[in-house]
């Protein structure tokens, strides 16, 4: 099975990355970083005008037609831009939240599990839920991800305790949020080798060095192989590749930016460089619709029903 882009995704890939570099570029995501907005309702309005979130509403409906392989290559490209603001959710809830399809809402989900929802302050709606919960908001790894915690009352579940898990839209979501995952960990890849080939040690660029060439070579196959694993789930919708590509994905984007910040040294941890900004998003994306406990579980769930059992009588 060849699961290769076509021309026509390659042309929406190209599209998109144009578009975002325009649009939010290292200088506008380096002014939310500094002063904010979380999510800026311009750039969430241009998104929408230009299909991102309609992407799968069929053109009958007003929307592009497209499938879930084109959504995994738009989600991507916004993963190596770092685009903050709930992504996954508006476009799972363009069709059924007015105004997300255009972009003129923010959607936000209860898919960090428990009682911790990203965004809710600058959000208008919860997918799947009447209203907005109240919550307090906590300290957040990421700065452009922003936490709040939903409030109890009377000792009742907060909302967020399980919702996500048991809803239709969490395989989706689990996928699109690994097509980000697969695009930072893409852009990490990108920064170590510029700057292995730009920091000199000893009168040569530290890209000559072995242990920083392995340490590059093992990003480049943890983000292709993660990649790979990611169209293939789209193409086949498959619970267990979902699962599968999930995880991959979030080790790719996870230990991607480790490794980018080994290439930089001292450097990578200040507050100027970009590498800590993928490394703080890739540790809350890998909790987001499926933890890797979750999607191990769903595999040895599948691995088991597939199993050919002893028969007892035989």
């Amino acid at each position: 099975m060849d699961f290769q882009p076509t021309e026509e995704q390659r042309d929406l890939r190209a599209g998109v990355r144009d578009l975002l570099e325009g649009r939010y570029g290292r200088e506008a995501l380096r002014a939310s970083v500094d002063s904010g907005p979380a999510v800026d309702r311009g750039l969430w309005r241009e998104l929408g005008a230009a299909g991102f979130f309609a992407l799968r509403i069929p053109e009958s409906e007003g929307g592009v037609g497209l499938g879930l392989p084109e959504a995994a290559v738009v989600f991507e490209e916004a993963g190596r831009a770092l685009v903050p603001g709930p992504l996954v959710a508006t476009h799972l809830a363009a069709g059924v939240v007015p105004g997300a399809a255009a972009g003129t809402a923010v959607v936000t989900a209860f898919d960090l599990g428990g009682d911790l929802v990203a965004y809710l302050a600058e959000a208008d709606a919860v997918l799947g839920a009447d209203g907005l919960p109240d919550g307090e908001p906590v300290r957040a790894a990421d700065p452009l991800t922003p936490l709040h915690r939903v409030r109890r009352r009377g000792g009742a579940a907060a909302p967020g305790d399980g919702p996500a898990q048991g809803s239709a839209y969490v395989s989706e979501g689990a996928l699109l949020t690994a097509a980000l995952q697969v695009g930072s960990a893409l852009r990490t890849v990108e920064l170590a080798v510029r700057y292995a080939g730009e920091r000199e040690q000893f009168g040569q660029p530290i890209g000559a060095f072995q242990a920083v060439k392995h340490s590059c070579a093992q990003m480049l196959v943890r983000a292709e192989v993660a990649r790979t694993a990611v169209y293939a789930a789209a193409v086949t919708g498959e619970p267990g590749e979902v699962a599968a590509a999930k995880l991959l994905a979030d080790e790719a984007a996870v230990r991607g930016a480790r490794d980018c910040l080994q290439v930089y040294g001292g450097m990578g941890f200040t507050w100027e460089a970009d590498v800590h900004l993928h490394l703080k998003r890739a540790w809350v994306r890998a909790e987001q619709w499926r933890t890797a406990a979750e999607a191990e579980e769903l595999l040895a769930a599948e691995l088991l029903d597939s199993a050919e059992l002893p028969d007892p009588a035989g």
